[in-house]
């Protein structure tokens, strides 16, 4: 924690402590394109009625249980709840899952019967995509959907990781973005979006996915230090922040 930073906290955004209010989605506009960034992590594109989910980590608790770690295996089942839901609410024609959507090859061999026939019935009757990942290169055929190692669609490249260096009209995961604030001595951090305009990263869905503060070195190259807004999550919106408003961890 930076010196003179307030004690963390799970706190939820209210006007007392938000810079911008909102309680609701918001909107993220990219290369011409509007995207609805959804309070549960996923970012949906109306024009192409599309959902775009990022680094779902299904099974990182049972990996990390055959190494000896006492995770609560239950991960799977809440992360796979969450995205029924906004599933449901939205009932988009396509998913695009932006890769590391299993923590390991072997993921998606081990899912219960129960998940992987909620996976079948949110895949059921629309596209899917499984985008390969650093996690996931392989992704077997039981996992359902195509597998493929970018999607494009409409003017939009979609990846796992950023490409390289400055680039356009791109949306990717891999990152994992968070971002830390602090209004009236609480220390706020939450997952989030980050855009520049040009590229646009998603905060990770999976329940047991942390996050790497947008602060971090790992992003300059990719949005420079100053150019960029992000989204952080709350527990009923999305709240727009500016750079100068973020703290490092």
């Amino acid at each position: 924690m930076s010196k003179g930073a307030g004690k963390q906290s799970e706190f939820d955004f209210d006007d007392r402590c938000t810079p911008l209010i909102s309680r609701s989605p918001a909107q993220i506009a990219l290369c011409g394109s509007a995207f609805t960034a959804d309070p549960s992590g996923a970012l949906y594109w109306r024009g192409q009625d599309t959902l775009i989910v990022a680094d779902l980590h299904l099974e990182k608790g049972s990996a990390a249980a055959a190494r000896g770690s006492l995770l609560p295996p239950y991960d799977t089942r809440a992360t796979l709840e969450r995205l029924e839901m906004v599933i449901e609410r939205l009932n988009p024609a396509r998913v695009i899952a932006l890769g590391d959507s299993f923590h390991d090859e072997e993921g998606a061999a081990r899912l219960t019967e129960a998940d992987a026939q909620t996976l079948r019935s949110m895949q059921e009757g629309r596209e899917w995509y499984w985008i390969t990942g650093n996690h996931d290169p392989e992704i077997p055929e039981c996992a359902g959907g195509r597998v493929c190692p970018s999607v494009t669609l409409g003017r939009i490249r979609f990846r796992h990781e950023p490409t390289a260096g400055p680039a356009s009209h791109e949306i990717a995961g891999h990152l994992h973005p968070a971002a830390r604030l602090t209004r009236r001595g609480t220390s706020v951090r939450r997952k989030c979006f980050i855009s520049n305009g040009d590229r646009l990263v998603l905060p990770a869905f999976g329940a047991y996915a942390g996050g790497l503060n947008v602060l971090s070195e790992v992003y300059a190259p990719l949005f420079g230090r100053s150019d960029f807004l992000v989204w952080m999550l709350g527990q009923d919106g999305v709240f727009p922040v500016s750079r100068k408003q973020l703290l490092g961890d």
